[in-house]
């Protein structure tokens, strides 16, 4: 659909994210994770495995992840995405260490990409 300046165009975009946000909220499994280092370092951390076994992005059962940062801000992305990009950035830097006490290994993935 092309850009339109007029309201029925307007409303139908509405509408498009008021049934987004319904099955967000309503019927939708959320994953929320609190990130403390993302604003600081412009990456989030996608836990893979945590003491070698499979946990995180890997054995999820949620549609969608919400990330909380300590700014007080949060950014919501399908965890279809978010496997697709931690793929994309595990074949460019492998896994890195992380988590509590560094138990985690994960991928970096930067934050300009979420919003992409």
């Amino acid at each position: 659909m092309k850009y339109s300046s007029s309201f029925t165009y307007d409303l139908h975009l509405g509408e498009q994210a008021e049934d987004w946000a319904k099955e967000l909220f309503g019927n939708a499994k959320v994953e929320v994770k609190a990130d403390s280092m993302a604003h600081l370092t412009g990456n989030l951390f996608i836990e893979v495995y945590c003491r070698n076994k499979p946990s995180g992005i890997s054995t999820t059962e949620a549609d969608y992840w919400v990330f909380k940062f300590e700014t007080g801000t949060a950014v919501i992305i399908s965890t279809q995405k978010l496997k697709q990009l931690a793929r994309k950035f595990f074949n460019i830097n492998g896994f890195k260490e992380g988590g509590d006490g560094n138990m985690s290994k994960g991928v970096l993935v930067p934050l300009l990409y979420i919003l992409t």
